[in-house]
């Protein structure tokens, strides 16, 4: 019989963990690589909002980084840390809102890959957050933020569907847009994550709501926040050797920003 879990993924993050932790490697050596290529003098300090469950935090501080996290759910922020003293690492990450707070050490690098971003559901939250990031980051620091846009041709992608395994636990997850404003610029989004451990199966059911924005409409924020500068955008391919330029069709996108 099928168990049904109450609350959302994020109260879970030995799931999260699983569903969004599985192709770690390329995020963590595109980072790699993107600080290196376009970050200005050394970068030691790096700093997550939205970190999550620290699926890269801690991998990158097993590599000599820095690295510190912020993050809404406290259950996320125990499993982190958690995590960090397991490997005998500080534990780093404390609970917070990505659209109000302050770091006590300026950072020379910033990433949020997942889309978390969109989370923030208005204009104002947006900029609060940017604001909030570049005061995070040194003079040129960088900031590797990666959203899926909504395309201006073609139909945009609607749902997908992936599986992760480890060890005797696997997750198959379902993604879909139960409905799109583009007035309110906004996506609603359900998912249904179905569990499967040796003695249980569960299945968990989650709402949310994504904001929309086009390359323009992004641009736009950019520009009245006034914080950053694009200065390479990529795929989710990850190859720090293929930016690419964003076109009307184009949806999924890895934005490198620099602090002016």
């Amino acid at each position: 019989m099928t168990k049904q879990l109450s609350g959302n993924l994020y109260d879970h993050p030995r799931y999260y963990d699983l569903v969004f932790g599985s192709d770690w490697r390329a995020e963590f050596r595109f980072l790699q690589a993107c600080f290196d290529r376009h970050g200005a003098g050394k970068v030691q300090r790096l700093f997550e909002p939205a970190c999550g469950t620290g699926r890269l935090i801690y991998r990158l501080a097993k590599a000599g980084y820095d690295v510190s996290g912020l993050d809404l759910n406290p259950r996320a922020v125990e499993y982190c840390n958690r995590r960090l003293k397991r490997h005998q690492l500080p534990p780093s990450a404390v609970v917070g809102d990505m659209t109000d707070f302050r770091l006590r050490r300026k950072v020379d690098g910033a990433f949020n890959t997942i889309n978390s971003f969109r989370h923030l559901t208005t204009e104002a939250q947006a900029e609060a957050h940017l604001h909030c990031m570049a005061r995070a980051l040194r003079r040129g620091g960088l900031y590797v933020l990666g959203i899926h846009l909504l395309p201006t041709e073609g139909k945009p992608i609607d749902g997908e569907s992936w599986s992760a395994r480890r060890g005797n636990l696997s997750v198959t997850t379902n993604l879909w847009v139960v409905k799109r404003d583009s007035r309110r610029r906004e996506e609603r989004y359900r998912m249904t994550y179905s569990i499967y451990t040796p003695k249980e199966i569960y299945r968990l059911v989650d709402e949310f709501i994504f904001r929309t924005y086009t390359a323009r409409q992004f641009a736009r924020l950019l520009d009245r926040a006034g914080c950053f500068q694009v200065v390479a955008t990529y795929d989710f391919a990850y190859d720090i050797d293929q930016p690419i330029k964003i076109r009307p069709d184009t949806e999924d996108v890895v934005y490198v920003l620099r602090k002016r």
